[in-house]
């Protein structure tokens, strides 16, 4: 896919990171909705990640890209619109290392302690560390969706060094006030929310409009 900036009605491609933090119910409905809405998304799935799947859900998700894509797309209801490119973890020359690519920003959802700190730490020891480190030092916008609970001092001063690094933190904290019915309405929120840091407003939400 050409991702240059020579078409002004051309999106570009927005990068999804999925760690191995529980909850990876948050990535899938982000790949459904981005996709419907036909956001170009270049996703990186950590190591730990295969093995929550495998724990959480019983299912085992591919390392071939080609599978993967179709794997991800078919735990999003089957949608088949939009652009989905999947990394291996390990492809740390892929396009999304390196800050000549340029992207609408990065989001990493659900994300774990573990990749929190090493980001905060300025360490890159696979393709989704190098791409969110490529995102802070470009001055783009990154954002972090920890989900952890409850937080400890060493993970709060790690969020807190991502935060003073210019990095968005929007902790998977859902809301009432939109009078969610279902398990996803509840995720939702929090995606959507998460998305509003990167200027895409692509899932249908009650937005709070005062009393």
């Amino acid at each position: 896919m050409n991702t240059s900036n020579s078409n002004p009605q051309q999106k570009l491609p927005l990068i999804l990171g999925i760690t191995g933090a529980s909850g990876l119910i948050y990535a899938v409905r982000a790949i459904k909705f981005l996709l419907e809405a036909d956001y170009p998304i270049e996703l990186v799935a950590s190591k730990s990640t295969y093995m929550v799947w495998q724990a959480e859900n019983n299912i085992r998700m591919p390392a071939d890209p080609a599978a993967q894509e179709k794997f991800w797309r078919e735990q999003a209801g089957g949608v088949t619109t939009g652009t989905l490119t999947c990394h291996p973890w390990q492809d740390v020359g892929a396009n999304i290392a390196s800050g000549s690519f340029r992207t609408l920003g990065m989001l990493i959802l659900p994300c774990s302690m573990s990749t929190v700190a090493k980001l905060a730490n300025g360490l890159s020891s696979d393709l989704l560390e190098r791409a969110a480190d490529v995102q802070l030092k470009e001055g783009r916008k990154l954002v972090i969706v920890p989900r952890e609970t409850p937080f400890s001092l060493i993970h709060l001063r790690n969020l807190t060094a991502l935060a003073e690094a210019n990095a968005a933190i929007v902790p998977a904290i859902p809301a009432w006030y939109h009078k969610p019915k279902t398990i996803e309405d509840l995720v939702d929120f929090v995606v959507a929310r998460a998305l509003d840091i990167l200027d895409i407003d692509c899932i249908p939400l009650r937005r709070w409009s005062g009393h």
